[in-house]
């Protein structure tokens, strides 16, 4: 397995596979999604004790992401049929209940071993998440062992970042830059200006 930090830039594998959306089975590619910003995340297992947590936030949160024109996938080894199931169990019986996004399954492995984040050993994904803009372009990439879940504000907020300087080529966000905040620009009088500004 390799960094996914090697993705970043290049284009996103395109993938097609049947996916559970408002408990039916579809097939979907990721080229479905072209010109729409895209959170692909990756998780181990279905009925497990971390992912829910992870998938149930994410789709709590779905309509923040819709008014920024992202759809999310997630994507697990599972079958279809076990995504199935999971979503049809109720939450406090250990399931998810509907969930807002479609939950890809990857059973062939091939999904989660061209995003670089299958524990071949394990057999599982680890937990991989990557924003893709809307040409396909991957702009970043995380990745967490399976011990620790993920942000959903943080991805919101490195979502807004990249959408933002997308839509202004000519600025850069500075650490912990949040929506409102400033932005430089990135030349040496643009960075004084910034530091400056914060005196």
């Amino acid at each position: 397995m390799t960094s996914t930090g090697r993705l970043v830039g290049l284009q996103a594998p395109d993938f097609r596979a049947t996916a559970v959306v408002d408990q039916e089975f579809r097939e979907l590619s990721l080229r479905d999604y072209r010109g729409r910003h895209v959170v692909l995340f990756f998780y181990p297992l279905n009925f497990t004790f971390v992912c829910p947590t992870e998938i149930t936030a994410f789709s709590d949160r779905h309509a923040d992401f819709a008014r920024l024109a992202t759809d999310i996938l997630a994507v697990s080894v599972d079958s279809p049929f076990s995504h199935l199931a999971w979503v049809q169990t109720e939450r406090k019986n250990g399931g998810l209940g509907d969930v807002a996004y479609p939950l890809v399954s990857d059973l062939n492995k091939e999904i989660s071993r061209a995003y670089q984040v299958l524990d071949e050993a394990a057999g599982t994904a680890l937990r991989g998440l990557f924003l893709i803009d809307p040409d396909g372009v991957i702009r970043h990439s995380t990745i967490n062992d399976l011990a620790v879940g993920r942000s959903v504000d943080e991805t919101l907020r490195v979502l807004q970042a990249f959408q933002l300087v997308r839509n202004d080529p000519g600025q850069v966000c500075p650490a912990d830059w949040t929506p409102g905040a400033h932005t430089l620009a990135p030349d040496p009088k643009g960075s004084r200006n910034f530091f400056a500004a914060l005196e």
